[in-house]
């Protein structure tokens, strides 16, 4: 049987709460999972754009949260290997931002997009500072996308938390309502809180932090369904 090698792409930081949690994520499906399985934390200065390199062979990439990433070409790079060779894909938090960003680039003929995290004077700021922060936060969302998302939910509403300052900027939410890359998830004042990419085995991002969940020894169902998809990948 291969190994299902999943890559999380991001900056290592042991301090960082969300981090703990996906390694924790990581443990509680190994008690279940068929093996082999292993997850590769991949810093984003390893990665090249255009080379395979250290990403190359994943059966699943995770972007994590932690951003700015220290080398954010690479990151968008990893996520664009992902859409394109139908790697099964989950981006949290700065994961979901640089989802975001690397679509609208690459797959709507934006190349000037940005985040204002990294060039606050760029003129199309795709991401920009929430209105409310959302660092240590929690809020009741909505499911409304017409793809799987929902499936992985056993509720229309749910509750997650967040450590995040920056998400989609309201005026770009048109292009995430009737394309390949949908919204899933919003809040109650219809901020965008989750997409996936429809025609992709599993393309999801969400702006919360499902991998926190693990720190009370519970694996979120998208967390536990992006490694499952990953296993199909690794054996197909």
């Amino acid at each position: 049987m291969k190994t299902t090698r999943i890559g999380l792409i991001g900056d290592f930081d042991p301090t960082i709460t969300a981090h703990d949690a996906i390694n924790r994520s990581v443990a509680l499906y190994r008690q279940s999972a068929v093996p082999p399985f292993e997850a590769q934390w991949i810093n984003t200065r390893e990665i090249i754009p255009n080379q395979g390199g250290t990403i190359q062979d994943l059966a699943g990439i995770w972007c994590v949260p932690g951003s700015p990433y220290e080398n954010t070409l690479g990151a968008l790079w990893a996520i664009q290997l992902a859409r394109t060779r139908l790697i099964p894909f989950l981006g949290t938090c700065g994961g979901f931002q640089h989802a975001l960003l690397e679509y609208v680039r690459n797959v709507l003929g934006m190349p000037l997009a940005d985040h204002e995290e990294l060039n606050p004077l760029a003129e199309s700021l795709l991401l920009t500072r929430l209105q409310c922060s959302l660092v240590e936060k929690s809020e009741n969302l909505v499911l409304t996308g017409p793809g799987k998302f929902g499936k992985y939910y056993a509720s229309a509403t749910i509750i997650e938390e967040y450590h995040c300052n920056f998400g989609l900027n309201p005026a770009y939410e048109p292009l995430f309502q009737s394309g390949p890359l949908r919204v899933a998830a919003s809040a109650a004042n219809g901020e965008v809180r989750a997409v996936e990419l429809a025609g992709h085995p599993f393309f999801v991002a969400t702006l919360f932090q499902p991998e926190r969940r693990a720190m009370r020894g519970d694996m979120h169902p998208l967390v536990k369904a992006f490694f499952a998809a990953a296993h199909g990948h690794a054996q197909a």
